[in-house]
């Protein structure tokens, strides 16, 4: 994926982006996922895991169509550290071991490269936990050749985009926008066109 040029502020990001689902598009996938996963996890005592900070927006908005008991916890690993470029990972808060024996539901906003929930599956694994299942609210379409962890439950797709809203930031900003935009990747690129235009005139009176 291209890298999204460090120029870029916030405001602009979001006034260049466009927009790929909307609030109610949105809404309406969760809501779809939450009628899927309901029958996987009813009376089962599952605890709800959310990937900090991304996966939390969507985490929430699950829960509040469950219509059974669950424990709500979260995990911290990150790869992305404020920046638009993943890095190796990171783990601030680990699984509990409270969670040996018990169900799981992982939730986190988006399935890119699968580098995160393979170390977080890895893990839940050495916790002890006894079923986990997944569910993303963003899936990227990625090249056949490109393996990486299934998920079971997913709400919308995306192609090989930057995405930001619904949980995703961009830059540590515009999590909680309720729509979901890819960044405009030639954004700044035009900015830099157009000034050095506007240098060449200048240059030219």
């Amino acid at each position: 994926m291209a890298r999204p040029a460090p120029e870029l502020d916030a405001a602009a990001a979001l006034r260049s982006a466009r927009r790929l689902y909307s609030a109610r598009e949105i809404d309406r996938a969760i809501k779809r996922m939450a009628v899927d996963i309901a029958p996987r996890l009813a009376g089962k005592d599952p605890v709800v895991l959310a990937v900090m900070h991304g996966g939390v927006f969507a985490a929430v908005e699950l829960c509040r169509h469950f219509k059974f008991a669950y424990e709500f916890d979260y995990v911290h690993v990150t790869r992305y550290r404020g920046g638009t470029a993943g890095g190796d990972v990171e783990w601030r808060v680990r699984p509990s071991a409270r969670l040996a024996g018990r169900t799981v539901l992982v939730v986190d906003d988006i399935l890119d490269r699968g580098h995160t929930l393979a170390a977080l599956t890895a893990e839940l694994r050495r916790v002890g936990v006894a079923e986990q299942l997944t569910a993303v609210l963003v899936e990227k379409r990625l090249a056949a050749r490109e393996r990486r962890p299934r998920v079971d439950f997913a709400g919308v797709e995306i192609d090989d985009v930057y995405a930001f809203g619904c949980g995703m930031d961009y830059r540590g900003q515009w999590r909680g926008l309720r729509a979901l935009y890819a960044l405009d990747e030639s954004a700044p690129r035009k900015k830099t066109q157009r000034a050095a235009r506007m240098k060449r005139r200048s240059a030219g009176r």
